[in-house]
């Protein structure tokens, strides 16, 4: 009624200036640095190579934190749905292209890695309006996958047992795998939810 205040529950407006967006900005930043490591020298030397793999792992680590304190706190926001899988593409295509240039990686990984992860954020954009595709549990398997296959392929494998360098090899292919198969699931699942949706008057 007129002049008696409102009933409705107020819901809280989540800042995006938070924790959690924080960490994410974070992984952005921590890219730059990685691949600076990376290539220090011929980009064959084990100490720095070293230090290059605990770039991304801190890179990695930040990933699950930024999700979980999001989760359990209320921290979730649009940007940082968005923002997120953003920046895992980032530092993953950053390795990706630094491992190839350096000899190590074929390039033929990358690009179909880079061509999933490119297509997928594009397809988040054009459906922005419609809202954000949040990472499904399927593509932080694969994200995951990929960060200790690449992990493992910035460590100084040469220098250690054959036996580790094939660990690394069939961690990258069952990355390829489920890069392709997510991939795909996105792609359908949009499609079904365009088509799920009413036309626009």
């Amino acid at each position: 009624m007129p002049g008696q205040p409102s009933t409705d529950p107020v819901v809280p407006r989540v800042r995006v200036a938070n924790l959690a967006n924080a960490l994410t900005g974070v992984r952005f930043v921590l890219v730059p640095v990685f691949l600076m490591l990376l290539f220090v020298g011929d980009g064959h030397e084990t100490g720095w190579r070293i230090a290059a793999f605990a770039v991304f792992a801190m890179a990695v680590i930040t990933d699950h934190f930024d999700g979980a304190l999001a989760r359990s706190y209320g921290m979730v926001t649009e940007f940082g749905k968005l923002a997120d899988p953003i920046a895992d593409k980032a530092l993953i295509g950053a390795a990706l292209i630094g491992l190839s240039m350096l000899g190590d990686l074929p390039w033929w990984i990358t690009v179909v890695v880079l061509i999933r992860e490119i297509g997928i954020t594009v397809l988040r954009f054009a459906v922005l309006r419609h809202g954000v595709i949040p990472a499904s549990r399927g593509g932080k398997l694969k994200t995951l996958v990929q960060a200790v296959a690449i992990g493992l392929f910035v460590l100084p494998l040469h220098s250690w047992s054959g036996i580790w360098l094939n660990v690394a090899w069939v961690i990258m292919w069952a990355a390829v795998v489920l890069t392709v198969l997510t991939g795909a699931d996105y792609v359908i699942s949009a499609i079904r939810d365009s088509r799920g949706r009413p036309a626009a008057h």
